[in-house]
């Protein structure tokens, strides 16, 4: 299944309402635009100065029907607004527009009025494939050098979102330099560990875990057979769980960059979804993240 299956998949199912937090960005209200013409989306609400995000859509031609805009006077007042309204139940998904990812993941992480759920919040970056297969990446965006604990809760929300959007018992790739354990890299140390939490069923959803993989052999199944590596993730990995942010980010980028996969990226671990992409990211982008987003609550 890739993004333009899925996204038809969405036909015909309950149309969702996306909150939208400072929403003065061209390419996040088109995408949005998008999402309600092909039916996935019923409302979306944006947060904002109306008078900039009525010139923003103007500029870039795109109609606000289906559009409600809230009020707001700067991008903090924006995100909080934002989750607010979630919290509230007017929404159904969290986005970030035109501001800072700090500013918004400030609000989402409030003691007293925020919507944090999990342990830890994390990112999780959805890859389609040559073969149009979906994958999984994370973290590759927010966590910074994970511990064994953190590395933990992150795979955990990935099985939990792998779930959610049909992967069911995915296959868990973690990644490191090397595929064999040396007790002088942690990175190798942390992998065995989770591969062994995931064969005594320590996470909330089954999966099968494996590690440590080096990137190659966790991708292809040619790579791992002229290792010798006899593993039942090799080559048909769903989720690869990277050891740290530089790691990830590099990867992410090279597969979208040198690679030219299409991928889309949201925060789990929240009371909702909540679709993070970068303003460098294309329209299509912001729209596979709203439609993967939409899919993940189908099973809540």
């Amino acid at each position: 299944m890739g993004f333009a299956q899925l996204r038809k998949g969405l036909q015909g199912r309950s149309a969702k309402n996306l909150i939208l937090a400072w929403g003065v960005d061209g390419g996040v209200l088109e995408a949005c635009r998008q999402a309600l013409d092909e039916g996935f989306l019923g409302e979306v609400i944006v947060t904002g100065p109306p008078d900039q995000v009525r010139k923003t859509a103007e500029q870039g031609h795109i109609d606000l029907a289906g559009f409600t805009l809230h009020a707001a006077s700067d991008p903090a007042e924006g995100a909080a607004e934002a989750v607010r309204l979630i919290r509230e139940g007017r929404g159904h998904v969290l986005m970030k527009g035109h501001l800072n990812t700090s500013v918004i993941l400030r609000a989402v992480v409030n003691k007293e009025t925020g919507i944090r759920q999990a342990t830890l919040l994390s990112h999780i970056t959805i890859v389609e494939l040559p073969t149009k297969r979906l994958v999984l990446l994370t973290d590759a965006a927010m966590n910074i050098k994970p511990d064994l604990t953190q590395k933990a809760q992150i795979l955990d929300n990935a099985i939990q979102f792998a779930w959610s959007i049909g992967l069911a018992n995915p296959k868990v790739a973690v990644l490191a330099s090397v595929e064999t354990v040396n007790p002088q890299m942690q990175d190798t140390l942390d992998a065995a560990a989770l591969t062994l939490m995931g064969y005594r069923k320590q996470f909330s959803k089954p999966a099968i875990v494996d590690g440590p993989l080096a990137f190659d052999n966790a991708y292809s199944k040619e790579a791992a057979a002229q290792k010798d590596i006899n593993s039942p993730v090799a080559g048909q990995a769903d989720i690869f769980l990277v050891p740290e942010i530089t790691a990830g980010n590099i990867l992410y980028k090279s597969m979208v960059y040198v690679g030219g996969f299409s991928v889309a990226g949201v925060i789990t671990g929240a009371k909702c979804p909540i679709v993070l992409t970068s303003r460098a990211d294309s329209s299509a982008s912001k729209l596979n993240s709203i439609a993967v987003a939409c899919l993940a609550l189908e099973t809540h």
